[in-house]
């Protein structure tokens, strides 16, 4: 875990490989462009099948704050805000990792696909998320060769969400009874690679090596 409590991390564009994540210098959006506007705009009507609504939010910060301190988001999902300094890696998780790491993803021009559906569970929406994810495009920003991600996508169950399933990107959220290819390959589409900074580089791999209560509320 001293990789993660230990690090300082520069935002801006990947370069050299440290302790399973790559450090960022130099390339990217200024700091202090917050790189959208500071209100929300107006949800979109309802649509699709899974009565999908799409929403542009104000950005709410982003600032570095230390590794596994509670940030408290306002939009489900988190759209944007301050996070941490380390960003996870891009990948699907099978357990939630803290939204700190991966607001860093949105801010980097990633697409977060999240879900909450602990009852009956949602596995077919899961796998169908898998294959949209598997479906995209190589980025042209990234190396795989060289470790970065093949798509700068991440799925993750979040169980601070109050819909089934959702997607972010800076800026923007999709909110969904259900998931629908058809409407989050759109959402995918129209704002993958749309963060505050250009940047592919493989983040940390969160799914374990986090100390117990790592970014929840005391």
């Amino acid at each position: 875990m001293a990789a993660v409590a230990g690090a300082a991390i520069a935002c801006g564009h990947p370069s050299t490989q440290t302790e399973g994540y790559q450090a960022e210098a130099g390339m990217g959006t200024m700091d202090g462009d917050p790189g959208g506007p500071l209100v929300d705009g107006p949800p979109s009507a309802p649509t699709g099948p899974c009565n999908a609504v799409v929403q542009q939010r104000g950005i709410e910060g982003f600032t570095h704050v230390p590794e596994c301190s509670y940030v408290e988001y306002g939009t489900k999902p988190p759209s944007s805000g301050n996070h941490y300094a380390i960003w996870a890696a891009f990948k699907t998780y099978g357990a939630p990792i803290p939204e700190g790491f991966w607001v860093h993803d949105l801010e980097h021009g990633g697409i977060v696909l999240s879900y909450n559906c602990p009852d009956e569970g949602c596995a077919s929406d899961i796998a169908a998320a898998q294959t949209l994810i598997d479906g995209q495009p190589d980025d042209p920003l990234c190396d795989s060769v060289g470790g970065a991600p093949r798509v700068r996508m991440t799925m993750t169950p979040d169980p601070n969400l109050d819909v089934r399933f959702a997607a972010s990107a800076w800026g923007w959220t999709l909110r969904a009874d259900c998931f629908d290819p058809t409407t989050f390959g759109a959402f995918v589409t129209a704002h993958y690679g749309h963060g505050r900074e250009h940047a592919c580089g493989q983040g940390l791999d969160v799914s374990s090596g986090l100390p117990d209560g790592c970014g929840e509320d005391d």
